[in-house]
């Protein structure tokens, strides 16, 4: 198993790939949801509405996972999880940059200011923030396994 170094994690999570958020349901069972985020090198960045489940469940239990992966098909793939408790941020004007810089990443300027993206930004937001306590890395793309047909 291959790790990546922090640069490598670095450049990796400045990529537009999708991340999964692992969170607790008040239940103990677990929910995992799609996102979009911003990694500034030590923590992670997401966006979510104030009531939305991922948020509900961190606000009452912080623990989450995060998971971010790419294939290449076969065994060939690269993944970053990130471990740790959340922080929940609610101040309106971060949120706003905040969120505004996650859709950026994928959107870019121009894409940030049509219509739909541009209400989506400026809707209520909590910030889930989680510098993690773990962090694994696998990187079996320079492996050169070819893929399984």
């Amino acid at each position: 198993m291959a790790t990546l170094s922090q640069v490598e994690i670095d450049a990796f999570l400045a990529e537009p790939h999708i991340a999964r958020i692992a969170t607790v349901r008040p239940d103990g069972r677990p929910h995992i949801a799609p996102m979009w985020f911003w990694w500034d090198g030590t923590s992670m960045y997401m966006e979510t509405p104030p009531t939305s489940v991922k948020a509900n469940n961190l606000r009452a239990n912080p623990n989450c996972a995060i998971a971010v992966d790419i294939t290449q098909g076969g065994l060939r793939f690269k993944a970053v999880i990130l471990e740790g408790r959340a922080e929940l941020i609610d101040d309106p004007e971060y949120a706003h940059a905040t969120a505004r810089r996650i859709y950026t990443k994928y959107l870019g300027e121009e894409g940030v200011q049509s219509p739909t993206p541009a209400q989506m930004i400026n809707n209520p937001h909590v910030i889930i923030k989680l510098t993690p306590t773990r962090v694994i890395t696998n990187d079996e793309t320079r492996t050169g396994l070819a893929p399984i047909p």
